[in-house]
């Protein structure tokens, strides 16, 4: 991956991560498609309002911040960042796939 600042990413990943780190769940859901979907280390969570639940639990529930894009790859319609993912929950590097279609994210897909 190489590095990109958060600028440089389309703006409905900017606006996602930008809500996250204001922990703003409703401008969160905003950034995905009615039908769009959360993979998060393969437990998957499809439209708004499971996104909204497991969000609540595991993400803009337990103050995530996503600080410092390190790093970022496109190809097709996806595009990858590495971040550094801190708040009450998880504490670490992480990889976040954003699938994009008609300015909407479609999936958005965490792995280590």
């Amino acid at each position: 991956m190489s590095p990109h600042t958060t600028n440089q990413l389309p703006a409905v990943i900017r606006d996602a991560i930008d809500a996250a780190n204001g922990h703003d769940t409703d401008a969160f859901l905003a950034c995905f498609a009615e039908d769009g979907a959360v993979d998060d280390w393969g437990s998957l969570y499809r439209g708004h309002d499971e996104i909204r639940t497991w969000s609540n639990r595991e993400f803009i529930g337990v103050g995530v911040i996503l600080a410092d894009v390190v790093g970022a790859r496109e190809s097709e319609s996806r595009i990858a960042i590495r971040t550094r993912v801190g708040g009450n929950g998880y504490n670490g590097s992480g990889t976040f796939t954003f699938t994009v279609k008609d300015d909407l994210v479609t999936l958005m897909h965490i792995t280590a």
